[in-house]
């Protein structure tokens, strides 16, 4: 007979149970104590390491226990367990019984009637498996008594329990002041909330899709802006895209809130949302991996794991499958081709790209990224709690001394400070004293770290977009727990709602203007260089431009085919909104004088000197 009662889980996985609420009867080394047994806990990549992927039992131990303070009392609904996360080690529990207690003293077994209750558990390492009590029981500690396992006994958990209805509201409980729908969608529910936002707010949003998955389904975008479908001359276009991995929910949810959050305010006429539909034009795409999300969402919160729906229905991570033209700049850079030969932006991409193992969803994105002018994006991933910035490639160093100052970009600052904006506003992620989700806080105590000094990779969307696009992207990693329960979304709105619409302001941080000819047309694809900063960007159709930058005076160059450079002095200062600094570029004579070239068979125009008056008349 199994419980009515589904309770949340306690928090062992999101970390919201706090490491002196876990406690074990011994540990087999230094690194598997009882704080590492929380569902889905990675490991480092090295086994003898101090981090390992469980909690695990000293080898001689014969009454083995695992314990959960809940530190009130609680109704205790069940427990779900996982083994050890390693490359190479085949430990789990596979038997176990459960005991209560009130004071950590006393210990009751708890019994079906007739025996103390075997609970089956895992077989393998990594498939959780939820056993579920058949009344709820009432205590503040929980323990797990293992009784056989496979390999060494180790053991990953999450405890499942209800707040008693009298006691006192805990800290982690919010009642959130935006009335919005918090669950998980599926897909068609995804759909169907993005129709209805639609219908509230007509004027201002725009449904659209920027292709399709692999199975065919279709990747939804959100427009939200004052002039839904087109791009207006000097408004910058902002985007966040989440669900690149499918079983990372908590970025999908939050951008259906947002979409939510924006429409309902907009109406009620706040001062803030009016001023960022009416100056930003925003796209919000809440799963950019489908196929994915719809296997992890039938898994259910809890019990898919660390991988199941990571991957496309391919097997790509899209993430991590774009184009990589760090080596191609990087290469030239070392031969001293760039700028001569090379640019330092808008890298080609390479031939036959579209051949290359690219997933029917990266493809899309890319079309929609060459197709959009984006100056600034974040995606939303999960698994950890930080923001982390490009490079997220690795550069290998020529010579010793130039190892390790590699791995930023030329606009590190900016990037630094546009992860801070997140971070910093956001309500728990510079918490790191704890640690971060897996080892030991890798940021500082800022909650921003750098991809490639971290945990670098090739091929990144972040990489792609800087040197491929105007676009600065950022990861944002909002919480150890990948798939939170319905539960926590009101808290994780809380948390992330002022970050959010802080990181969009940050759009217009930096200058903007057109550049235009004499006669005031428009021109297109004119490069804007900052003197010291080796990143250019382009104007878009419109001869419109945005360059993020940090406060300070900077000397920008405009330059076209057929025209004559202009530089200006442009400031940026500290208040919002980026400073106008626009150019107005003169026909070059470059042009006529290539033509009478052309006349001449190409070859030089003689230009009589002095000196050859001289020795031809002396001749």
């Amino acid at each position: 007979e199994k419980a009515e009662k589904v309770c949340p889980p306690l928090g062992l996985e999101s970390h919201r149970v706090e490491e002196d609420q876990l406690l074990a009867s011994t540990q087999s080394h230094h690194g598997f104590s009882a704080q590492r047994g929380r569902l889905n806990i990675q490991g480092s990549e090295n086994d003898d390491d101090l981090y390992g992927g469980a909690w695990c039992a000293e080898p001689e131990e014969t009454n083995s226990w695992f314990q959960v303070d809940a530190r009130r009392e609680v109704e205790f609904t069940g427990v779900i367990t996982q083994g050890r996360n390693s490359e190479t080690q085949e430990d789990y529990m596979s038997s176990y019984f459960v005991a209560f207690s009130n004071d950590s003293s006393d210990w009751t077994t708890l019994h079906d009637g007739y025996a103390e209750w075997l609970f089956y558990g895992n077989v393998d390492k990594n498939t959780p498996v939820m056993n579920q009590f058949f009344m709820p029981i009432v205590a503040r500690y929980l323990r797990i008594l293992p009784q056989s396992w496979n390999g060494s006994l180790c053991l990953r958990a999450e405890v499942l329990a209800c707040p008693l209805p009298s006691s006192y509201h805990s800290e982690n409980e919010v009642n959130p002041t935006d009335d919005l729908d918090f669950r998980h969608h599926n897909y068609k529910d995804m759909r169907q909330i993005m129709k209805v936002v639609n219908e509230e707010c007509p004027n201002i949003t725009r449904i659209y899709n920027i292709g399709k998955s692999y199975q065919g389904l279709k990747m939804y975008a959100m427009e939200i802006s004052d002039n839904p479908g087109e791009h207006e001359t000097g408004e910058p276009e902002f985007r966040y895209t989440a669900g690149l991995h499918g079983n990372e929910a908590l970025g999908r949810e939050l951008l259906l809130l947002l979409m939510q959050f924006i429409c309902k305010e907009y109406n009620d006429e706040n001062p803030r949302v009016r001023r960022l539909v009416d100056g930003v034009r925003i796209h919000l795409v809440p799963s950019l991996n489908p196929d994915a999300y719809e296997m992890a969402f039938e898994m259910g919160s809890e019990m898919g794991n660390w991988e199941l729906g990571h991957w496309t229905e391919e097997g790509y991570d899209i993430f991590l499958n774009f184009p990589d033209l760090n080596s191609v700049l990087w290469g030239a850079e070392d031969r001293g081709w760039v700028p001569r030969i090379m640019p330092n932006h808008h890298i080609p991409l390479p031939e036959n790209i579209f051949n290359a193992s690219l997933a029917a969803e990266t493809k899309a994105i890319i079309s929609w990224m060459e197709r959009t002018p984006f100056v600034l994006g974040a995606n939303l991933q999960g698994g950890e709690k930080l923001v982390a910035y490009p490079f997220d490639m690795q550069r290998q160093p020529l010579s010793r001394q130039n190892e390790g100052a590699l791995r930023e970009t030329p606009d590190d600052a900016m990037f630094r400070w546009l992860a801070m904006s997140y971070a910093h506003s956001h309500l728990t992620m510079t918490e790191t004293y704890r640690g971060s989700c897996h080892g030991d806080d890798v940021t500082g105590g800022q909650g921003i770290v750098n991809r490639a000094s971290w945990k670098p990779v090739v091929g990144s969307m972040n990489d792609f977009s800087y040197l491929h696009t105007n676009c600065f992207e950022l990861s944002i990693f909002l919480g150890c727990d990948k798939f939170p329960h319905e539960s926590e979304l009101p808290l994780e709105w809380e948390n992330n709602k002022e970050s959010l619409l802080s990181f969009i302001e940050q759009v217009h941080r930096g200058i903007k203007g057109v550049v235009r000819d004499v006669e005031g047309n428009p021109l297109a694809n004119a490069t804007i260089s900052v003197e010291g900063i080796r990143h250019d960007v382009k104007t878009a159709a419109g001869g419109d431009y945005w360059r993020l930058l940090n406060p300070g005076e900077y000397k920008v160059t405009a330059k076209a085919d057929g025209y004559t450079p202009q530089t200006r002095l442009c400031m940026v200062g500290y208040d919002s909104g980026a400073t106008s600094c626009s150019f107005t570029l003169a026909k070059s004579n470059w042009d006529r004088i290539k033509q009478i070239m052309a006349l001449n068979g190409k070859r030089p125009i003689r230009i009589v000197t002095k000196a050859n008056v001289a020795r031809t008349t002396a001749a």
